[in-house]
């Protein structure tokens, strides 16, 4: 029975997601598992066997046809596959079915608004807004999605622009500050200034207790704050992550 000749440069996989680079000249492509290079990428994923099908670089992944060694070094300066599929899956391109960009872009659409809902309440009543009126607010500002950036750092893009359209505000931490030593009143003044509110403030025999209301944002200003200005002895409590109106009610 006569045999199949397979070149021995050429490999066939099988439902991957490529990531494509273009260096020297050149094409280089690696073949990952699917919903794995953004994981990677924000560095929630850290095993890179659960990205990659093979750590193996082609010029052509749907041909099987495997990148030259020579090609690797000359175009990158180095013939290790793995650490060149490194390269490749921080600085290439994902290449998605026209569908699977629009499902990724809804889904991360949904997410930005889902998050937009959560750190965000409407300063009047102190209550949240559904995710769907979000969503929609979004649309009335032409919000473009950015397919390579996180829901969490698209949220804080797109609620300025929501700003301007909408009383919207961020949600504020609700913190506790104690303080003793002759810095004390110092530490206070610049605390207050970063706070959007106080609501109580006591002082026994030297000792500063502070309560106070401050944008998620300033959070970690106030700490280096404490650290600082109390060389460590000063106490920091998050009291909530979110000062909003009890109920259940959402606002539509």
């Amino acid at each position: 029975m006569s045999k199949i000749f397979t070149p021995t440069n050429q490999i066939r996989l099988t439902n991957v997601a490529v990531v494509r680079m273009k260096k020297g000249g050149k094409r280089f492509e690696i073949a990952c598992y699917r919903n794995k290079v953004m994981s990677w990428r924000s560095k929630v994923e850290k095993d890179i066997d659960e990205v990659l099908q093979t750590h193996m670089v082609f010029m052509n992944v749907s041909k099987g046809q495997v990148a030259k060694k020579e090609d690797l070094m000359k175009c990158f300066g180095k013939d290790d596959m793995t650490e060149v599929c490194k390269e490749i899956l921080a600085k290439g391109e994902l290449q998605v079915s026209d569908k699977e960009r629009h499902t990724h872009l809804d889904s991360l659409f949904k997410d930005i608004a889902t998050t937009v809902a959560e750190k965000c309440v409407n300063p009047e009543t102190k209550r949240p807004y559904s995710v769907s009126l979000i969503e929609k607010a979004m649309k009335d500002v032409h919000f473009s999605v950015k397919p390579n950036r996180n829901a969490k750092q698209q949220a804080l893009d797109v609620i300025p622009q929501l700003k301007a359209t909408m009383p919207l505000e961020r949600a504020q931490m609700r913190l506790q500050v104690i303080a003793s030593g002759k810095e004390t009143r110092k530490l206070r003044d610049k605390v207050v200034k970063l706070a959007g509110s106080i609501e109580t403030e006591s002082w026994d025999d030297g000792t500063l207790n502070l309560v106070l209301l401050i944008d998620p944002g300033h959070y970690r200003e106030v700490d280096e704050l404490v650290r600082s200005e109390t060389k460590g002895s000063g106490q920091l409590e998050v009291l909530n992550l979110k000062e909003v109106t009890e109920g259940e009610e959402v606002l539509e």
